[in-house]
Parts: C-alpha cells; structure tokens; sequence
C-alpha cells in the first residue's frame, strides 16, 4: 500500500520508514501543530468542534502545499476552565498543558524541522501561548509561530460572509457556518432552533466553505513565506 493524500499530510499515518525516507530526502521543509479544545458549544454544535475544526484546517494547509508540509497529531484538550460548569467539557492546567506543547515541538524538532506553525483553534490556548512563547524561541532557535487560524481571516474578509458580524465568537454564526460546511453531522439543527441563542440560525453553508477557503489560503501563504525565509519568529534577546 503506498501512502496518499489527504493521509500523506498526517504524520500518525506515516510508518517510520515512510517519514524517515521523506525527511532524509528533503521534501518535508515545514510542520504544523494544531492545538485546540473539547468543550461545550451551546446545545447545537458537537463538543469535538474545536479540534476537528483546526484538523479539517491544518490537512487541507498540508494538502495544498504538498508535499511540504506534515501535520503532527492534534492536541485535542487545551485550557477550557471557564467552560467546566458544562459537563463533558475537558480542560488542562496551563503549566502542564503547555509542557505537552513543548515537547511535542521539541520532538519535531528533534526530526529535523525548523519551521513549526503552532495553529490554534481556541481562545482559552492563546494568553498561556503568548507568555511562554519567548522562552519556546530562545530555548529552540527555530522559527517557531503560534498563530489562531481565524487571525488569517481579516475583518474585512469575513463581513461579506457574516450577517451577525460577530467573528470569530464562541459557537455563533462563524463556527456555526463552519461546521456546517466541514462536518455537517456535528450540527443539530433542531437544537439550534430550540436554544435561547437564535444567532448561529444566520450560519449557511455557503458562507462557512467561502470563510474556510479564505481562511486555507491565508495560512497556506504564510507558511510558504516560513519556508522561504521571508516570515521569521523574533527570538527574544539573552541577557548579556
């Protein structure tokens, strides 16, 4: 059986042999790592939105800009407290969530990458990021990112395809739209005409394939600016 894509773009489909031989022929030149949650999102949208979204996201990245780029396995708890009083949501400590984050890099690291795209799919993830990612830099030297896939998508890209215009928001229209387009199975439409919350009813699937494209070309772009050498991380001076 010979390896394609989509599953050439994940690296857990990879035998050792497989990614070995395409590592030692220089065709991988950048990796990403998506990082997401499982928590609630209203009544209407699966628990599994974030991280389903961010791997529906990071495969296309991959697949478009094959064969360059391989997606690690995505890390599928992120820091979700302020969504524990809903049951069935999952959460890690920021200190411990964020050392499995760093030694999944370091590991890919240690394969031969020095472009990594941490690409985030939930808010919770973002402030604990943003205070360590200097140490990340000097630690490594690499250029190392960590960027929330909807920072791709400007404003003003997003309006033509948002009646709320609230974006990106928690389950509303945008999300809404998205998993409408990406995984229509995780939308229960008559909860979400039974909710309290009546804005993810302007969600439609047309608008949710126009903002996921939008949203795979812009990462795409940026990606292909890492490899080329023309976007690189800032490490933070040492101290003298």
């Amino acid at each position: 059986m010979t390896l394609d894509y989509p599953e050439k773009a994940l690296l857990g489909k990879h035998t050792r042999r497989e990614f070995r031989e395409r590592m030692q022929a220089g065709e991988l030149k950048a990796c990403i790592i998506p990082v997401a949650a499982t928590e609630q999102h209203l009544e209407h949208l699966a628990m599994e939105h974030d991280y389903a979204s961010i791997m529906h996201l990071s495969t296309a990245i991959a697949c478009k800009l094959a064969p360059q780029v391989i997606v690690a396995p995505s890390m599928s708890i992120g820091i979700s407290e302020h969504h524990m009083k809903h049951i069935g949501t999952l959460t890690a400590l920021p200190g411990s969530w964020l050392s499995v984050l760093f030694d999944t890099i370091r590991s890919m690291h240690d394969a031969g990458f020095t472009n990594i795209l941490v690409l985030n799919g939930h808010g919770g993830n973002i402030a604990p990021c943003e205070g360590m990612w200097g140490q990340f830099l000097q630690r490594l030297e690499i250029n190392l990112q960590f960027k929330s896939y909807w920072d791709f998508i400007s404003m003003e890209e997003a309006t033509p395809y948002l009646e709320t215009n609230r974006f990106p928001g928690h389950a509303q229209e945008f999300e809404t739209a998205f998993a409408m387009a990406a995984f229509p199975e995780n939308v229960r439409h008559d909860a979400m005409q039974n909710q309290e919350d009546k804005e993810p009813l302007h969600a439609s699937v047309e608008n949710g394939q126009a903002l996921i494209e939008i949203a795979i070309n812009n990462v795409a772009e940026f990606l292909e600016d890492m490899m080329a050498g023309t976007e690189i991380a800032e490490i933070p001076e040492f101290h003298p």
